[in-house]
């Protein structure tokens, strides 16, 4: 969402007296995780799950798998997915949903951008190259398909939905849409 969207509050789900979740509080929670559970959908229509760490930049969330993991050959069959993050604590917290098509981010200085920002937050260094990133020989042993200087694609996530779930003195349920 490029354009700050409109929070519609669900009153059905909200305590009394709650509001709507601001926007900027909602970027400040997409901004600082860490950790996000991506949702795919498998050919026989099952979910897959699965925690994978993501940024967001401009707008949309970004995160990189490879085409042969379980994830990538579901976008690659259905590129509707939906990424989460928040915290466990029922009390408290807000819970982010990210809802949207996944799409291959191509544009080298784009790229550039999210190598620097993956290695900014959680210290893992990639390089950004035609088709994605190619993980520097210093960092983590790859996930993906092992190969050496194997190309992991970069999806960005620009939400046509966004759901953020309040907890504390009172619970409300917002929606944001573009």
């Amino acid at each position: 969402m490029t354009n700050e969207p409109v929070a519609e509050l669900h009153p059905d789900y909200s305590s009394a007296g709650a509001t709507a979740t601001p926007w900027a509080e909602v970027v400040a929670v997409l901004e600082r995780a860490e950790v996000f559970w991506l949702s795919t959908v498998r050919p026989d229509g099952r979910p897959h799950v699965t925690p994978l760490p993501a940024v967001w930049l401009d707008g949309a969330l970004h995160f990189s798998t490879g085409l042969e993991e379980q994830k990538g050959r579901n976008l690659t069959r259905n590129p509707n997915c939906a990424l989460t993050t928040g915290n466990n604590a029922y009390g408290h917290g807000l819970d982010v949903v990210v809802e949207g098509p996944a799409v291959r981010v191509a544009e080298h200085p784009t790229l550039e951008r999210l190598a620097e920002l993956w290695m900014a937050k959680i210290g893992w260094p990639y390089d950004a190259v035609e088709g994605g990133f190619r993980h520097r020989p210093e960092g983590p042993a790859p996930e993906t398909s092992g190969v050496p200087g194997a190309v992991v694609p970069v999806f960005a996530v620009r939400p046509t939905k966004v759901l953020a779930f309040g907890r504390g003195e009172g619970f409300s349920q917002t929606r944001f849409r573009p």
